[in-house]
């Protein structure tokens, strides 16, 4: 450390505590206040749509067929992507059940794979519900194969 003019001995600079350096909230600091307000105001919107579609996927869900799950699927997609505490619960969840919470991070990529996402949930949900002799959905889709490669393979 090279002496001051004035005598005094030049002091590193304070570097920052590692609670500050750790933390999900990204900087707003660096983005016009316009442009801040902007960015909260569409995460704001995408987690109160979310939260919607998950009620109204609640609602829907008595009734007969799979109709809720697709909406609470899709409701809990959008209050991921716009909420940093719902994301530390999602990764906290992923630990503690990862064969549960697999399908939504399937979801949650770029460019999302829907099809065979709920394909392997119905796969699994038949499991559960129905006895091995009366599983249908393999079959179903084995016989949908053997007959796609008959018409493309002339």
């Amino acid at each position: 450390m090279d002496p001051d003019p004035t005598g005094d001995v030049a002091r590193p600079e304070r570097l920052p505590t590692a609670g500050a350096a750790l933390t999900f909230v990204p900087a707003l600091s660096g983005l016009p206040p316009r442009a801040a307000a902007l960015r909260w105001l569409k995460r704001s919107a995408l987690l109160v749509i979310g939260l919607v579609v998950i009620a109204l996927g609640v609602l829907i869900a008595p009734l007969p067929g799979p109709g809720g799950i697709p909406f609470i699927a899709v409701g809990l997609v959008l209050v991921l992507r716009s909420s940093f505490w719902a994301k530390r619960q999602f990764i906290r969840a992923q630990y503690a059940r990862p064969k549960y919470v697999y399908p939504f991070r399937r979801l949650l990529r770029k460019n999302p794979e829907i099809a065979p996402v709920f394909w392997q949930q119905a796969l699994r949900a038949e499991k559960l519900v129905l006895k091995r002799t009366h599983r249908r959905l393999i079959r179903v889709r084995k016989r949908l194969r053997r007959s796609l490669r008959r018409m493309f393979n002339r």
